[in-house]
């Protein structure tokens, strides 16, 4: 299958505390995690044929104080006044909890609380988190959940396609667990939350304090990891690189593509400090953190660096490991997505040198004109992924952190006026603005 929706997805950003811990490794062994929930009662309906989609404004509301300085506490209330107009998705079909509203809104609600502190925003995000793991195909019933997947079992997975038989999986599945990770962490990185209640209540049984709801994500995201995605999806066992089962109806055997690498080292690296700061799974920090240092270390002894036309280092890489198809503007914004979430950890080596090279390219090599950006990594343009565009997309524009002197060229021209209604772009740039004036 050649690159459709069901290979791109929207991998979180976040950089974490100052407090959090550190730890590198390698695989073994983890704790089992407790059982699924059950499903809930069956709910009445027609099946759905398309995916519901999350409401979004009508109008680009997001608005910056200013494109310098920090991040102010009215962005952060715009931010919250977006969301309030936001619903998460009813299922996962057409990939809405990863690159889909849904996804995207999920990950940009943990960017901004990671920044601004905003209770109103975790909420929020909690809220969108419960959704997710109540759709998951095991705990949803019909005709959301119940499927019988490509494995022979309903499992725990978010299918994005139930027409087709066998029902596939892909790298997706990352992000659906990653959304609970991370907001786990978030919680756990805050505890004067902890034992108070969640404001919005429990609807689904998950937990009635912060604390209690930050165990239950984990514990299913745990086990989605341990049944479907290591347990089935993943082959990771040529030295902790990622490929696909070789019985997988999608990209069987094959190298797991860089951007989906992203989605399930999102969920790794979430969990792994999840489980650091409980203190309760030494082998299963060991674990995630191995697999992620192997992704980033894989990735970049793939990855081409020259000289270009303005005299800087810049990188050209493929779409897969070795697969010679260049990676396009689409994809490789998700790559650095991921990357930028790994390097802002500190647990992983990768160092400011290492991605500076990412802006170069955008900025030397892709960028064609005033809101003229290419659609691949060499400054080439095709259909599809590989269009060109005229706006800068967020893993893209997280790399101006690294130039410093090229960071108003990219945030001049992701928002001439000021506003947005891309909630993606505007977390990445309170993210921006808050590293720059953290320093």
């Amino acid at each position: 299958m050649k690159r459709t929706k069901v290979l791109i997805g929207a991998t979180a950003v976040a950089c974490l505390s100052a407090g959090a811990l550190l730890v590198g490794g390698v695989a073994s062994a983890g704790s089992r995690a407790p059982g699924p929930l059950s499903p809930g009662p069956a709910s009445p309906g027609p099946a759905k044929a398309a995916p519901a989609k999350t409401v979004s404004n009508a109008a680009p509301v997001l608005k910056f104080s200013s494109l310098n300085g920090p991040v102010t506490s009215s962005e952060v209330a715009s931010f919250a006044a977006y969301i309030k107009n936001l619903t998460p998705a009813a299922d996962n079909i057409g990939n809405q909890w990863a690159q889909g509203h849904s996804g995207q809104d999920t990950e940009a609600m943990g960017e901004v609380y990671q920044v601004s502190g905003n209770r109103a925003v975790l909420d929020r995000m909690i809220g969108f988190c419960d959704a997710d793991l109540s759709e998951r195909d095991d705990l949803a019933p019909a005709p959301v959940g119940q499927h019988v997947l490509w494995t022979g079992k309903v499992g725990p997975a978010w299918p994005n396609e139930v027409a087709t038989k066998p029902v596939s999986t892909g790298g997706e599945q990352g992000d659906s667990v990653g959304h609970l990770a991370n907001c786990a962490r978030l919680i756990l990185q805050t505890p004067s939350l902890w034992h108070q209640r969640v404001t919005i209540g429990d609807p689904h049984g998950y937990g009635a304090t912060y604390l209690q709801r930050a165990k239950t994500f984990i514990s299913q995201a745990d086990y989605s990891v341990d049944k479907q995605v290591l347990g089935r999806l993943l082959n990771v066992s040529n030295g902790n690189r990622q490929y696909f089962a070789a019985d997988s109806p999608y990209k069987g055997g094959q190298a797991v593509p860089w951007n989906q690498q992203m989605m399930f080292d999102y969920a790794f690296q979430n969990l792994a400090i999840d489980h650091q700061i409980l203190g309760d799974s030494p082998q299963r920090v060991k674990r995630y953190d191995g697999l992620v240092q192997t992704s980033v270390n894989w990735f970049f002894s793939q990855v081409h660096s020259y000289t270009d036309h303005a005299g800087r280092k810049a990188y050209s890489w493929d779409y897969a490991a070795g697969t010679g198809d260049l990676e396009d503007n689409d994809h490789g914004s998700l790559d650095l997505a991921g990357l930028y979430l790994a390097y802002q950890s500190g647990r992983y080596h990768i160092t400011p040198a290492m991605m500076a090279p990412f802006a170069n390219t955008f900025v030397d090599v892709m960028t064609k004109g005033k809101q003229k950006y290419a659609g691949r990594v060499d400054g080439s343009n095709g259909s599809g992924n590989s269009a060109p565009t005229n706006y800068v997309r967020s893993g893209w524009l997280l790399m101006a952190q690294f130039q410093p002197g090229d960071y108003q060229t990219f945030m001049s021209a992701d928002f001439p006026t000021g506003t947005t209604g891309a909630d993606d772009r505007f977390a990445s740039a309170l993210m921006l603005q808050n590293a720059r004036t953290k320093k």
